[in-house]
């Protein structure tokens, strides 16, 4: 596979996703405008949390936006509750594009997702240095951040974990599964984790990426053949 995704653009896999998963409960962190998140099916229960979406007042009733960082979210709500006594089955992180507010993310959605669930990553497969920094630059078109920090640290520290990055255009789609939500790893070594990332120079990285992120294709038909491979195990 060459170093440019080429796969099915990531909002075409996130609706492939909730039709063939039909998952109950779908959270989405980052919510923007609505274009993912408006792609969860009825029936699910939905949850998007943002503290300045841009999101249409005409939502489906199946979906609520909560006007709250991700932090404050998962501080004081119950989750299972606000999901009507649920554990998240399907969610997607798109927030802060710096690997510590993923990560983070990423903890506290473990921490309440049943073992089956998905968690996907947005924006982890960076196309060069400039998009890969930490601080966005005025006129660049595809602005990553550090996120590729993230799927690397998931990969280190948790091998427990399947980590791949879909080849989805432009930037990658991670996706973890085999989920432990009482996995203590992450949060107990989140300040060691993140000062080791943050020592972890792009330049280093780039050599290696395609290893380092686990690039799988990007395509519908192998991400289903992937997902249906360990359903069947």
């Amino acid at each position: 596979m060459g170093s440019l995704c080429a796969g099915d653009s990531y909002l075409a896999v996130l609706a492939k996703l909730h039709t063939f998963l039909k998952p109950r409960t779908y959270v989405e962190i980052g919510v923007w405008e609505g274009d993912s998140l408006k792609l969860a099916q009825p029936g699910t229960n939905v949850i998007g949390v943002d503290p300045e979406p841009r999101v249409p007042l005409d939502l489906p009733a199946h979906i609520r936006v909560v006007r709250e960082t991700s932090d404050e979210f998962f501080a004081h709500r119950d989750v299972h509750a606000e999901l009507g006594g649920q554990a998240v089955e399907l969610a997607f992180i798109d927030g802060m594009h710096q690997c510590e507010f993923a990560l983070r993310d990423f903890i506290n959605l473990e921490a309440w997702s049943a073992e089956s669930a998905l968690i996907l990553i947005h924006d982890c497969y960076p196309i060069d240095a400039l998009s890969a920094g930490r601080e966005p630059i005025p006129g660049l078109n595809c602005w990553t951040g550090d996120i590729w920090r993230t799927l690397v640290a998931l990969r280190r520290n948790r091998p427990d974990l399947e980590v791949v990055t879909l080849a989805c255009p432009p930037s990658g789609l991670g996706l973890v599964r085999g989920l432990r939500p009482g996995s203590p790893v992450l949060r107990n070594r989140y300040d060691e984790i993140v000062e080791e990332m943050l020592g972890y120079d792009f330049a280093s990285f780039d050599a290696s990426k395609e290893r380092e992120l686990n690039l799988v294709p990007g395509d519908w038909a192998s991400i289903e053949s992937m997902l249906e491979d360990r359903v069947t195990r």
